[in-house]
């Protein structure tokens, strides 16, 4: 019984606790709603008070973008209508001008119009007065026709051959008369048509020689050369820059390289170490070193002694040793040292004779051709290349011009350079100076003949002296004395138009005349 009182009493404690705390609950929610609600109006009436004061600032910032839009609407609307203004006062000034343009040219077309009416009638009248003209020519023709016994074609024909005739037999005497003045002008001019006369030069060119052969005693030696391996051969080759060819060609070594120095330092090279017998890499670069000291030293002697023999001093000391490297350059077989030399004394020769700079003249002629020296090293002209040589080592403008113009890269603009030019053709056009192909120069015989017989009045024609004179037979009852100089002109002209060549070409035309009687 006691435990049924106690259950009771904890369950009716139980109940009143559950129903204090959810009364208590309830009170304490309710509480927390109000302060909520409080709190949410607070915030309201904040976001109230903010949304106005944002709305005013909006308001204010919008009247102001308002206030600046329409003050710059005003003034563009301003510039907008000073412009326009403008422009219409523009128009109205052109369309005055053009009212009185319309106006010029009305009254300029009122006056062609009676301009053309006067022109109709005088053509009317001219045409009139050509008729009758005609009419009086073609009855006098008729009439002379009638008298002549000939046709009016056949007298034009008679009268055109009468007045070519004529003509070319004058010009003939007036072209003669010309170079006889011509040659007896003051000394300006005579400089000026020796140095055009005898300048000419188009040479064919051929390949130079690049390759240089070494004998040796025996087959055996080509196996020593290239040594174990190859090692000897490559050794020279990197030693000298040459290249070493060994063929099939008996008891020969090729030497092959653009580089002439290079090609006689390896030959000489060679030479040594076959006599020595001694052939293995350190040999060879020792052989190579000591030999390419004494080529240096000989181009040096050889480039001092050319410009003692010229008589040309206080040249630069590189441009000596270039000189002298012109002793191993040749061109179509020509030593390129000797020709600046011939081509120095010729220009010295000439600028005597014709009141020039001597000494100017022959240090010209001596470095004309410095550019081959090193033009398998820079690319360019040789003539180009010898004239940046000048230019850098010291030299005057007028010599680093001539060599510049030697060979026409630059236009020649002094008598020095002419001279120049026309010293280097003499000494290239010698007989025996170059070395040509033997076809091509059959070739150019045959044409020369060939183009000489291709004129009226040749009978025969003979290339001598190896192509540099062409001697021509004409028919003496066909060509006259004058028409034979005439001939002798327009043979040359064709030939310079049609061949090219070295030096010049003489061109004669030999007419006979032989008179035949018999005494009886």
């Amino acid at each position: 019984m006691w435990n049924l009182w106690i259950i009771l009493s904890l369950a009716v404690g139980i109940v009143a606790g559950v129903i204090t705390g959810y009364w208590i609950r309830k009170r304490i929610t309710e509480k927390q709603i109000e302060s909520i609600r409080e709190y949410s109006k607070k915030i309201i009436n904040e976001a109230h008070k903010e949304a106005k004061n944002i709305k005013k600032e909006a308001m204010l910032r919008a009247k102001d973008t308002l206030y600046k839009m329409k003050l710059d609407f005003e003034k563009e609307t301003r510039e907008r209508k000073e412009q326009l203004q403008a422009h219409e006062r523009r128009l109205f000034h052109k369309q005055e001008s053009l009212d009185r343009r319309i106006e010029q040219y009305e009254r300029k077309e009122l006056e062609l119009e009676r301009r053309e009416k006067d022109i109709e009638k005088i053509e009317k009248e001219l045409a009139e007065k050509k008729n009758e003209y005609n009419n009086l020519i073609e009855e006098s023709r008729r009439q002379l026709e009638q008298i002549a016994g000939i046709s009016s074609q056949e007298a034009k024909e008679i009268l055109i051959k009468a007045m070519e005739s004529e003509a070319r037999y004058e010009a003939a005497k007036l072209i003669r008369k010309i170079e006889t003045e011509a040659a007896e002008e003051a000394k300006r001019k005579a400089q000026e048509i020796l140095a055009m006369a005898i300048q000419r030069y188009a040479g064919e060119y051929v390949t130079e020689k690049t390759v240089s052969v070494v004998h040796l005693p025996n087959e055996e030696m080509k196996g020593r050369i290239i040594g174990r391996e190859g090692r000897n051969i490559r050794a020279i080759e990197a030693a000298t820059g040459v290249d070493v060819i060994i063929d099939d060609t008996p008891e020969a070594v090729i030497i092959s390289g653009f580089n002439p120095v290079r090609r006689e330092v390896a030959k000489i090279s060679l030479e040594r170490l076959i006599d020595d017998g001694r052939i293995h890499p350190a040999r060879i670069e020792e052989m190579v070193q000591k030999v390419n000291e004494e080529i240096e030293a000989s181009i040096k002697e050889a480039g001092e002694q050319a410009t003692f023999d010229v008589g040309v001093h206080s040249i630069h000391p590189e441009l000596v040793k270039l000189i002298g490297r012109l002793k191993y350059r040749s061109s179509y077989a020509q030593n390129v040292l000797q020709h600046s030399k011939e081509v120095s004394f010729i220009c010295g020769i000439m600028a005597a004779e014709l009141g020039l700079d001597v000494k100017k003249a022959k240090r010209a002629g001596l470095l004309h051709d410095i550019g081959k020296a090193v033009d398998h090293e820079v690319e360019g002209p040789h003539a180009l290349i010898g004239a940046d040589l000048a230019k850098k080592y010291g030299e005057s403008p007028d010599v680093i011009h001539a060599i510049a113009a030697h060979h026409e890269d630059v236009q020649p603009e002094t008598p020095l350079a002419v001279l120049v030019q026309a010293a280097d053709t003499l000494s290239g056009a010698r007989p025996g100076a170059r070395q040509e192909m033997y076809e091509s120069y059959i070739k150019r015989i045959e044409e020369l003949e060939k183009i000489a017989m291709s004129f009226k009045g040749v009978t025969k024609s003979y290339a001598i002296q190896a192509g540099r004179e062409l001697r021509i037979m004409v028919a003496g009852e066909e060509i006259d004395d004058e028409q034979a100089y005439i001939l002798s002109k327009e043979i040359a002209k064709k030939i310079e138009k049609e061949l090219t060549y070295p030096g010049q070409i003489k061109v004669t035309v030999i007419r006979e005349v032989r008179a035949v009687d018999y005494a009886r």
